[in-house]
């Protein structure tokens, strides 16, 4: 049982270093979640994903860990916006799967079991 923290952050930091280097290798699958009153959709979409990276090291490492935790439970929070402009936006016959109705709505609910496993990891930690 005293290994299972250790592994939640470990899945945690694993899955934010996945999709921080997404959002930077692939930045154009994410500029249409951003809000034109934002500016540059590019800049928000590199940020986030050095924001997520900057998260991960954070919940990798014991020392940071609670506040890494914090951290990506407020990101997820911060995010959500963005992924229910992309199911507004989505339509039958988009060639990007991540403007497929049922992927965007389908990320939707998921934005909570990931704020609820960022919160576990930084209470356990």
């Amino acid at each position: 049982m005293a290994r299972t923290p250790h592994l939640l952050a470990a899945g945690l930091a694993a899955t934010l270093t996945a999709t921080g280097v997404l959002h930077l290798v692939r930045p154009r699958v994410f500029e249409g979640l951003i809000p034109a009153v934002l500016g540059s959709p590019r800049a928000w979409v590199l940020g986030s994903g050095v924001a997520e990276l900057a998260c991960a090291a954070a919940v990798a490492v014991p020392a940071t860990r609670r506040v890494g935790g914090v951290a990506t439970a407020a990101l997820f929070v911060a995010v959500f916006p963005g992924n229910v402009k992309m199911a507004l936006d989505s339509h039958p016959g988009a060639r990007s799967w991540a403007r497929k109705p049922a992927v965007a709505w389908g990320r939707l609910p998921v934005q909570i079991p990931l704020v609820a496993w960022a919160w576990q990891v930084a209470r356990r930690a």
